[in-house]
């Protein structure tokens, strides 16, 4: 749980007792390799802390094909959240790519929580800023950018992922296929 309060505390104050209240309104689980968190049709319950570990989320498109959309490494958040803030059934999958060890925010704790530590609303609001920015960004990376220039980027920006994640996952997440990853990389 260490990851996750030094996390929070680079971005608002939590005293002792505070930390206590926090905890008291968290879960602790671990995932196995290629366990879900989450499946297509479920409702999100909770949002993900990666304290250890790799997550990734993602869909079947029309063609039956798996598109990642996120991936979540340490201190990143991840959830289905339109199912979450709805409470509806979810369109995506979220899975463990390693074995991880995650922090669950439930979704009805959440309000709780916010009432009682009220300087949590602030640090969700940096992240959900911070996440909705990383997101734009990759829009117009994907309209501006060829295929080559947004791997190169992304290997640029990401350099731990492209170590931890498998070829086919980043080529599911770029848009490209394995054979064209394959030779990208043979590139340098």
């Amino acid at each position: 749980m260490q990851n996750f309060i030094n996390h929070i505390k680079k971005h608002v104050s939590l005293t002792a007792d505070e930390i206590d209240i926090l905890a008291s309104y968290i879960k602790i689980k671990e995932f196995k390799k290629k366990e879900f968190l989450l499946e297509e049709g479920q409702v999100c319950k909770a949002n993900y802390f990666v304290e250890h570990g790799l997550l990734r989320m993602f869909y079947f498109n029309n063609k039956g094909i798996e598109q990642i959309t996120h991936f979540a490494l340490e201190n990143w958040w991840l959830a289905d959240y339109m199912s979450f803030i709805m409470q509806l059934p979810g369109k995506f999958y979220i899975q463990a790519i390693e074995k991880s060890q995650v922090i669950l925010i439930e979704y009805h704790k959440q309000e709780e929580l916010f009432k009682q530590l009220p300087q949590l609303e602030r640090y969700f609001r940096i992240m959900t800023q911070r996440a909705y920015a990383a997101s734009q960004m990759r829009v117009k990376y994907h309209h501006d950018y060829s295929k080559e220039e947004n791997y190169r980027s992304f290997v640029s920006l990401f350099p731990e992922f492209v170590q931890r994640i498998p070829q086919y996952m980043l080529a599911s997440y770029l848009g490209l296929t394995p054979e064209y990853l394959s030779e990208l990389r043979k590139k340098g």
